[in-house]
């Protein structure tokens, strides 16, 4: 399965692995270890491979991890690539489809000559952008700033109902939000929370788990066992959540004209 996992900020070291005449790169992060630590390998919506690995592995045993996993890589990386066939690049024009917390709404440019600034709403079913002289260009950069706009928006509601839910919450932690290529967030080791906005176009279930992800790493700074059983307390669906929410991040982390989320 495809994968975008939040993880700590490291260092990545780029390796080649080869398999049956093909070969692919990828990046090794070291995690803190835990008794329960083993190497993971993710494939990464955009095609990128990375192996979290205990910092007491050697360097051959987690090459030996990867080569076992090379079919099943391989295998994703070709699935990916068959979906990126489908995607075309967004046009911004009216009549394309615009996701709002997992639901689809029709792109609708207006342009009106007494209206000088121009301005993003949902009206109905409808994004609707209006102005005078509205161009591609004026409607994406209108567009991306309401995203933005309904990301903090929603996040920060949001986040305030999980911390009220968490036994080792009390306040809300540090958060911003920012656009990231291969993770929904993010958790610094001080406990600072990165969010990105394009998760504001997902259902909110799957925006409740992703800030669930991140506040469980205020415990558990690394992908244990421990920083699991976390996630299997608060919310035991997690995996299909994640499944779907994984499955779609061409369509949600991208300015492609895809069919709408599931």
């Amino acid at each position: 399965m495809a994968s975008v996992e939040s993880h700590q900020d490291e260092q990545p070291l780029e390796y080649v692995s080869r398999y049956g005449g093909r070969e692919f790169r990828y990046h090794l992060c070291y995690v803190p270890d835990h008794k329960k630590a083993t190497i993971r390998v993710h494939v990464h919506p955009n095609g990128m491979v990375q192996v979290d690995a205990p910092e007491s592995a050697q360097l051959p045993e987690i090459k030996s991890a990867v080569q076992r996993r090379a079919r099943w890589i391989l295998k994703h990386l070709d699935d990916i690539e068959e979906r990126h066939r489908d995607v075309r690049p967004r046009q911004w024009v009216s009549g394309e489809s615009m996701l709002y917390l997992g639901r689809r709404y029709v792109l609708k440019v207006i342009n009106d000559p007494n209206q000088q600034k121009v301005t993003c709403k949902l009206l109905g079913g409808q994004l609707r952008v209006q102005g005078n002289n509205v161009s591609p260009e004026r409607t994406q950069k209108v567009v991306s700033q309401w995203y933005r706009d309904k990301a903090r928006d929603v996040f920060e509601r949001r986040l305030k109902l999980m911390v009220d839910t968490l036994p080792w919450t009390q306040t809300l932690p540090p958060w911003r939000i920012m656009e990231m290529q291969t993770q929904w967030g993010s958790c610094s080791p001080e406990g600072a929370v990165l969010l990105n906005p394009h998760l504001v176009k997902a259902p909110t279930r799957a925006i409740d788990y992703v800030i669930l992800h991140e506040l469980c790493h205020l415990v558990e700074h690394n992908h244990s066992q421990r920083f699991y059983n976390l996630l299997d307390r608060f919310m035991p669906e997690w995996r299909t959540i994640k499944e779907a929410l994984d499955g779609k991040a061409e369509i949600l982390l991208s300015e492609t004209a895809l069919p709408e989320f599931r």
